[in-house]
């Protein structure tokens, strides 16, 4: 069913076409630049890096948001704030998967949402590897593209109930190598599921679980610029999404992130995802108790 927007919001379906059509230019960009020389940089002491890629495909989309919709907020992921707006606000995620593309692993995204009054209405995922884009509208379902902004459904298949799962793990940048929950939560997810996907861009493994590849996500204190547009492509696509202990997940932007922690997956499996995430709760005392490994305390 369709969610009315606030009033003197913009038409739907022509921010739907407008965000697939910059997210698909600024992946251009990403895929030409990555092929040559980078310059990165650390951007925090979290190790996490930004490129003149990353600024280079913001600067793009930002400047086509600004130029069609100069009253709406921009929330950029290396940019900060821009003209900040109460009701309507776009967030931009040029180049999700930095550290990948500054190693040399074609595993990156970029990622655009529009936000009313800060709950998702519509997200955009484009791979400039594959050349696929997924894009997502509330209430209206989830699209696939080949090219173009034209598109088709997206439904997750119906798949057999793992007797292992295969679930992706994403957690902030902030997040400590002490933290006790964060800890907890691995030793249950490596010691339970198949296998544990980590790949450094979240909004790549949104997409995966939208197209049915893996059957869950797990995410402890995700950065908010990039959760809502993969959210709203795996809700839009017929996916659950809960908070860690399975209560109804607050969707809006801006929310503290002990509050963005989430399980997703499918409707027939999320309640065993979420029984499988509160099993960390019984072990925390015990992981608080052990020592990090420091890195100077192997001599590196």
């Amino acid at each position: 069913m369709d969610v009315e927007p606030s009033r003197g919001g913009p038409d739907l379906r022509d921010a739907h076409r407008f965000a697939v059509e910059a997210a698909q230019a600024a992946g251009r960009l990403l895929r030409r630049g990555a092929r040559g020389e980078l310059h990165a940089r650390a951007k925090s002491a979290s190790g996490d890096l930004v490129t003149d890629l990353d600024l280079a495909a913001e600067r793009l989309i930002v400047d086509r948001i600004r130029a069609r919709w100069p009253e709406h907020g921009v929330i950029a992921e290396e940019g900060g704030e821009y003209a900040a707006d109460t009701s309507w606000a776009w967030l931009v995620d040029p180049l999700d998967g930095t550290n990948n593309v500054a190693i040399g692993l074609p595993a990156y995204v970029v990622g655009i949402a529009l936000c009313d009054r800060g709950s998702p209405v519509l997200g955009v995922v484009h791979d400039p590897v594959a050349g696929r884009t997924w894009s997502a509208v509330r209430g209206r379902g989830a699209f696939v593209h080949a090219s173009g902004p034209s598109g088709r459904p997206l439904r997750a298949p119906r798949r057999p109930v793992p007797a292992a799962p295969v679930l992706a793990w994403t957690q902030g940048h902030e997040v400590r190598r002490d933290d006790s929950t964060a800890r907890a939560l691995k030793v249950v997810l490596d010691a339970t599921a198949r296998r544990v996907l980590q790949l450094w861009a979240p909004l790549l493994s949104w997409v995966m679980l939208a197209r049915g590849d893996i059957d869950g996500i797990v995410g402890y204190r995700p950065e908010a610029v990039d959760l809502p547009a993969g959210m709203l492509l795996a809700a839009e696509a017929g996916m659950a999404v809960r908070a860690l202990d399975g209560g109804c997940f607050d969707d809006r932007y801006g929310c503290p992130a002990e509050r963005r922690s989430f399980v997703a997956g499918p409707p027939e499996t999320i309640d065993r995802l979420v029984k499988l995430v509160t099993a960390a709760q019984w072990i925390e005392p015990q992981v608080r108790q052990l020592t990090p490994i420091s890195l100077a305390s192997v001599g590196w």
